[in-house]
């Protein structure tokens, strides 16, 4: 039991929706086997001297129907969806079935003397249901109709020919038709809910991916901004300093060194880039973790922006709202994300809160590398972090960083000079 519940949790909500469409399906199938099955052991079958026979085939029916229905209403789920096909034999059983089944009640009937028999009708409607639910989602509407209506009337025949009188015979078709109609209905709408849900579910995987790939762009654009400027200028420079070259100037080496200068600053950028040293703007990092957390379906409420914040401290907190976003999007089935910027007398607390941690998963400090990096760049402007599962399926997460003194911001002489 306790290997189901922590499955159940580890589901994500689209997945936990899918996992109660089809349960419920299934149980419904299978609830359908007891009215058959309990036809036996009333008054009018067990004093009617019914072959044994044909009560344990009755009851075989009911079973096999209940047995078929898990693959054939998975499949006819699938294809429903968007997925591989039904397989037509399984279709063809299904039918087969449920024509043994109906057939062994209606001749149960006849032994027991099917008028005024008032479990008749549940017990056909029943033996309907199996097939009906699957047969639903596979084909058009109106097929579903047809056959259901040609069922009932085939099976208010039987009861006819086996001594059913007329309110009988009436309450077997509106058992029947009306019970079938009212499954099949039920099964049209769950499946149309799960569609939508997984339609949702896909749209919010795009936006991630989008998400993504803006960042992915938005760094592409900083690499371009720091290096197009200075390798268009090393280019123009180097064509110079060929051309002064060639005419004997001794102002080309000037040039080259120029063009040296440059590369290397140009090299030292883009490691400052890729290492994560450049200044990390701390708004525009929390409008970025809000909408890409929003992006992937989690709703996400900010408060603060951290404005009149040193660079540095602004830096270092603007890691802490990256790699925290990055956590929240990796682990568990968050719904909510809470991000709090506090500013005291002696220092800034940066507070990451989200819920749908998932029991089991790897989600204590120090798991990864991204709170480790983030504890050493804390570190070097004098903050600390605590990062870990409260016990109640939530994430914390607390930065904090102490605001430099006015006198250790004021200029040297040095640089006043």
């Amino acid at each position: 039991m306790g290997t189901q519940v922590r499955s159940w949790k580890g589901r994500s909500s689209f997945g936990k929706i899918d996992l109660y469409t089809r349960g419920s399906l299934h149980c419904l199938a299978w609830i359908s086997v007891v009215p058959p099955a309990l036809l036996s052991a009333t008054r009018p079958v067990r004093e009617s001297g019914a072959p044994a026979a044909l009560i344990a085939g009755t009851v075989l029916a009911a079973l096999g129907q209940a047995f078929c229905s898990k693959p054939l209403l998975t499949r006819a789920l699938d294809t429903y969806l968007g997925r591989p096909s039904v397989d037509r034999r399984l279709v063809a059983l299904g039918a087969a079935l449920l024509l043994a089944g109906a057939s062994g009640v209606v001749a149960l009937a006849g032994y027991a003397g099917a008028e005024g028999f008032a479990e008749l009708p549940l017990a056909l409607g029943a033996v309907v249901v199996p097939f009906m639910i699957s047969l639903t989602l596979v084909v058009p509407l109106w097929a579903g109709a047809l056959f259901l209506v040609v069922t009932a009337a085939g099976l208010c025949g039987g009861v006819a020919l086996a001594g059913g009188d007329g309110s009988t015979v009436l309450g077997v078709f509106l058992g029947v038709a009306l019970g079938g109609a009212l499954m099949a209905t039920t099964t049209r709408f769950s499946a149309w809910s799960l569609g939508v849900m997984a339609r949702l579910n896909g749209a919010q995987e795009v936006e991630t991916r989008l998400a993504v790939a803006e960042e992915r762009l938005r760094f592409g654009r900083d690499m371009h901004d720091v290096l197009g400027r200075n390798l268009a200028v090393i280019a123009l420079k180097s064509e110079l300093a060929v051309e002064l070259a060639q005419r004997g100037k001794p102002t080309a080496l000037d040039q080259m060194v120029e063009v040296q200068r440059i590369a290397r600053a140009s090299q030292q950028e883009v490691r400052d880039i890729v290492r994560g040293y450049r200044e990390a703007d701390l708004g525009a990092e929390l409008q970025g973790a809000q909408g890409v957390l929003r992006a992937a379906g989690i709703e996400c409420t900010v408060r603060g922006d951290g404005g009149r914040l040193p660079p540095t401290v602004q830096s270092a907190l603007g890691w802490v709202v990256r790699e925290a976003a990055t956590n929240v999007l990796r682990h568990g089935d968050p719904q909510r994300c809470d991000i709090q910027l506090e500013t005291g007398r002696d220092g800034v607390r940066l507070l990451v809160e989200n819920d749908g941690v998932t029991p089991g998963r790897d989600v204590a400090p120090g798991g990864g590398s991204g709170l480790p990096g983030l504890r050493e760049r804390l570190a070097a402007v004098g903050g600390s972090l605590e990062a870990g599962p409260t016990g109640d399926g939530r994430f914390h997460l607390a930065a904090a960083v102490p605001l430099p003194s006015p006198r250790n911001t004021a200029p040297s002489r040095l640089e006043k000079t």
